[in-house]
């Protein structure tokens, strides 16, 4: 997944330009974190369907986040662009024979364009290519019943197994609930 085997798409969300996709590097950092800020978080959100306002407030990410994903030498952090601007990004890891898929983050005014859709395949298609990867894990807050139909959709299927949201650690927001945590969503890739 370098630069080297990026792949444009000829596919083009709104009409226009073409798709591009490539691994991110620290220059990204500056680009990559208002980005997923601006698909989870605050009022610039709420103009896409992903958005988690009303459930957590403060930060998704940071740039040490983001970095440590860029950096980590079982991770990926797939870049999205589309005429040379970058649109989403997506996380890849090496889990053994499974790959998880995370920090995924498309532009709210591109959302619901068939843009997302795009980008879950192709990363499909390179962890199957990358890492001989059979599966697909993923993990979404439980209360995102949108977000969980919008993943069944692509062949995602919920496992019932349960983690804790990290209640008391701002770094991955402030909870307006109580009842916060993930769901461990599961996509075989053979």
């Amino acid at each position: 997944m370098d630069t080297a085997t990026s792949r444009p798409d000829t596919a083009t969300p709104h009409g226009k330009g073409g798709i591009s996709y490539r691994e991110a590097v620290r220059d990204d950092v500056p680009a990559l974190v208002p980005l997923v800020e601006s698909a989870y978080r605050g009022d610039a959100s709420r103009g896409g369907w992903t958005t988690e306002a009303d459930i957590l407030q403060g930060q998704r990410t940071d740039s040490d986040g983001v970095a440590a994903v860029i950096t980590a030498p079982d991770s990926r952090l797939m870049v999205v662009e589309r005429d040379g601007e970058i649109v989403a990004c997506c996380q890849l890891e090496h889990r053994g024979e499974a790959a998880y898929f995370g920090m995924f983050a498309v532009r709210p005014d591109l959302q619901g364009a068939g843009l997302g859709r795009q980008i879950i395949a192709e990363a499909e298609r390179r962890v199957r290519e990358l890492w001989g990867a059979r599966e697909m894990h993923m993990t979404v807050i439980s209360v995102r019943e949108e977000l969980i139909a919008w993943y069944e959709r692509r062949g995602y299927r919920r496992t019932g197994r349960m983690s804790p949201f990290p209640y008391g650690d701002e770094r991955f927001g402030v909870p307006q609930r109580d009842d916060l945590e993930f769901e461990l969503l599961v996509k075989p890739l053979t």
